[in-house]
């Protein structure tokens, strides 16, 4: 295909490398950029989407990928957030299979690999979109604009907006996550012989909120990579359906195919992926077939007659838009249907300019929004990993000194769309409007404009329109150095730039290696968001700084008095410290303000059960159940409710259905086991502990329960063999030893016995009843060798 525009990098004072050391020059860079997250720990929502997501699990059938959301819940389920990237979860799965577990090295290596191949395909991209599609006699791809190219190229590999993303996906709300339930150190009590075993109230369960993924130091944001990866590659495989083109008359219907594919598997690992398809359309006009909007325009205003000739010599753009129309639309069709129902409900914190009154005061925030957006391109300094609750207040009236924010955006955009349609230079016109589709049309999903997002500002969701900036800023370059006389300062300015966004992107990828640096790090860009001082509070809380966990999430609770989340875990906090009155007001408020919100019902009934007003602490664990189903952790809260009532039958129940609903609930079968062990039971909890370890045959806890029941029931040898296996698993706990000594000092094996109690004794001096049975044990030794002295 012919080329006659100019030459972009005529007048760039840049350097110009063959391809191959151009690519190795840009992988490098990108390499330096994120390196220092290789080893960084799985934090955040790398959480629900790895570690607790039981897709990534072999057991799990490969076919319930395609059913699931991207958090492993069923699709159909009205709870479930709708994100539907099964390839994103697949590569996940793939990740712990080889790696043998939850490792994180092995996810972040391959997304910093993923980031780099980006990166590298860059080059080819921006080679051709600054410096048009030419191919040589043999078919093979002419870079036009090295210089240029490797400049865009280096742009988008260090920009810093890139190492992270915002809390919540597209299409996505708040994503509400539980962490797991901390076992607290047993409390047992003791008889003369026998300790009872465990009886512990599970703790306060701690609401956790999804936060945000990092697209390259965080492992979730590997769906904003992919996605990325098979964009490009629908691109370059569009470009190749015109390898023996002249002015768009011949082409492959094969690419254009291979594009639609490539762009489908693009959207099956993040939504945005479709929209390469409007993209390989826009590009195929402008400079496929070299069309001039604005002349066309005018021609259809006019209903001129040479349109007509026009359109018919256009008829191969016009069948290749209908493929790539009807691609989308397929592909938009099967996902709707896949998606089973509506997008999922968002809430006002979510988003709070979706849900205000005045369609004017919903359009200026919009607006500010996407100036916020393009001042993160243009000087991504501060960045927070979340700008919900509070971190932007919004604009309500004309007075608001903001509004030159959006003036300013959109005094640029109408330039550039005047110049990109209007130019009389075709290069610039293609260029721009170029510029401005990679800008805006990947941002689409997440404008508002067609349907409500999750979020306010989503760091991750620039991720491909910073394609646009980095087009827009090198052609600006270009046309600076065109003008100035001393080409080389200007170049060393550049140079600067991208020294000081690799800086920055080493400095932000090292705030992600620990979350106290991450959340710090936002105090200071987002003072007033309630969510920063939440987990500020949750990380301290999770060190077992309570003192300073209080002051955060008293302040969390302040910025935003409907936070219930905050009020649920700072009265599982109060509770702890046992200021229940003050914890029970809290929880009392949370389930006020959100009457299904399960976790908080739970946790006020283990208030209330600790006030001992147990009818409404039995009343608060059925209400969490009423809105959760199948809720283990309560039943088994539940039971130990009963348990305290002596109602033993209603106690076994709930304890029964927390082990149905969740097998490896060892609480609940402990709690079972030694409920029956102390009302006499022993047959019942023998074959309950049986089918307890054939479901966790290495809890050691229900070893040591079992093991009890079978000392009781004279079955000596089996009782000391797993006593021993329960040591081995857990040597410092005393009552295991302790307990094992009482079953030799039954058998008769005195100096075993003897010495477990001794160990048992120095690992913990005040242990009740073993000191006792210490003191019998020694006073029978001295009498048997009074008597065999005798």
């Amino acid at each position: 295909m012919a080329q006659t525009e100019p030459n972009l990098d005529h007048d760039v004072s840049w350097f110009l490398l063959p391809s191959y050391w151009a690519k190795m020059v840009v992988a490098l860079m990108s390499f330096l950029c994120f390196a220092n997250s290789y080893d960084g720990d799985f934090v955040f929502d790398d959480s629900e989407a790895i570690i607790n997501n039981k897709d990534l699990r072999a057991e799990t059938p490969l076919g319930d990928l395609w059913h699931h959301d991207f958090w492993g819940s069923k699709l159909s389920s009205n709870t479930s957030h709708k994100s539907y990237r099964p390839l994103t979860v697949l590569t996940f799965r793939i990740n712990y299979l080889f790696a043998g577990g939850f490792y994180p090295v092995g996810f972040h290596v391959i997304n910093i690999i993923l980031h780099c191949t980006i990166s590298v395909l860059m080059v080819d991209v921006f080679s051709i979109l600054l410096g048009g599609l030419q191919f040589s006699n043999k078919g093979r791809r002419l870079n036009l604009a090295p210089k240029t190219s490797l400049l865009a190229a280096l742009l988008f590999a260090v920009h810093p907006v890139h190492t992270e993303c915002e809390p919540k996906f597209l299409l996505l709300s708040l994503k509400h996550h539980f962490k797991k339930w901390i076992k607290k150190k047993p409390t047992c009590s003791s008889s003369a012989l026998l300790q009872k075993g465990l009886c512990v109230h599970l703790p306060l369960e701690t609401w956790n909120p999804g936060l945000q993924e990092a697209e390259v130091a965080g492992i979730v944001g590997r769906a904003d990579l992919l996605c990325a990866l098979f964009f490009l590659l629908s691109f370059l495989g569009y470009c190749k359906a015109f390898r023996e083109n002249k002015e768009g008359h011949n082409f492959s219907i094969f690419w254009v195919l291979v594009s639609v594919i490539l762009g489908a598997i693009a959207m099956l690992c993040k939504e945005q992926g479709i929209t390469i398809l409007g993209l390989n359309a826009v590009f195929d006009a402008l400079v496929i077939n070299k069309l001039n909007v604005l002349e066309l325009i005018q021609k259809l205003l006019h209903k001129d007659k040479s349109l007509e000739n026009a359109v018919l010599l256009r008829k191969g753009l016009l069948f290749r838009i209908t493929l790539l129309m009807s691609g989308g639309a397929s592909i938009l069709y099967i996902r709707w249907r896949i998606m089973g129902t509506g997008p999922p409900a968002f809430t006002e914190v979510d988003n709070p300019a979706s849900f205000a009154d005045s369609l004017f005061v919903r359009a200026i925030n919009y607006n500010y929004y996407y100036s916020l957006n393009a001042w993160l391109l243009l000087c991504p300094w501060w960045l927070c990993f979340d700008w919900s609750m509070g971190c932007i207040p919004l604009i309500k009236s004309v007075s608001d000194w903001r509004i030159i924010a959006l003036a300013a955006l959109w005094f640029c955009l109408i330039g550039l769309i005047c110049q990109a349609l209007c130019s009389e230079d075709s290069h610039k016109r293609r260029i721009l409007t170029l510029g401005l589709g990679f800008l805006i049309i990947p941002f689409l999903p997440a404008s508002n404009l067609f349907f409500r997002v999750g979020f306010v500002i989503a760091e991750r969701v620039i991720y491909l329109p910073s394609i646009g900036y980095c087009i827009l800023f090198t052609y600006g370059f270009s046309l600076l150095s065109k003008q100035a006389k001393k080409k080389k300062i200007l170049a060393v300015a550049v140079l600067g730039i991208l020294l000081v966004n690799v800086m920055r992107c080493a400095l932000r990828s090292s705030q992600w290696r620990s979350e106290e640096q991450l959340f710090r790090s936002a105090l200071s860009v987002c003072p007033l968001n309630a969510k920063v001082h939440y987990n500020v509070g949750k990380n301290l809380a999770d060190k077992g700084n309570q003192s300073a966990a209080i002051k955060y999430y008293r302040e969390a609770v302040r910025l935003n008095p409907k936070y219930v989340h905050a009020m649920n875990n700072l009265g599982n906090i109060l509770k702890e410290r046992n200021e229940l009155q003050e914890a029970e007001e809290l929880l009392s408020l949370a389930v006020r303000i959100q009457p299904d919100f399960a976790a908080a019902w739970m946790n006020l009934g283990i208030v209330q059960n600790s006030l001992r007003r147990f009818e409404e602490a039995e009343q608060s664990y059925w209400t969490a159940i009423k809105h959760r189903k199948k809720y283990p952790d309560c039943y088994y809260n539940l039971g130990r409710l009963y348990a305290d009532l002596n109602r033993h039958v209603d106690a076994l129940n709930a304890w029964r259905n927390a082990t149905v609903l969740k097998p490896e609930h060892s609480l609940a079968w402990n709690n079972m086991i030694i409920l029956l062990d102390n009302t006499g039971n022993l047959a019942q909890a023998e074959a309950v502990g049986r089918e307890a370890l054939e479901l966790i045959p290495n809890d050691h806890s229900l070893m040591f329960s079992l093991a009890n029941v079978l000392g009781k029931s004279q079955k000596y040898k089996e009782s000391e063999a797993l006593f021993l296996k329960a040591i081995k698993a857990n040597p410092n706990a005393a009552s295991y030893h302790g307990n094992l000594a009482v079953l030799y000092h039954r058998w008769g094996n005195l100096d075993l016995a003897k010495k477990h109690y001794e160990v048992s004794l120095k690992l913990d001096p005040m242990a009740p009843g073993t000191k006792e049975n210490y003191n019998l044990l020694r006073r029978k030794l001295e009498q048997l060798q009074k008597k065999g002295s005798a």
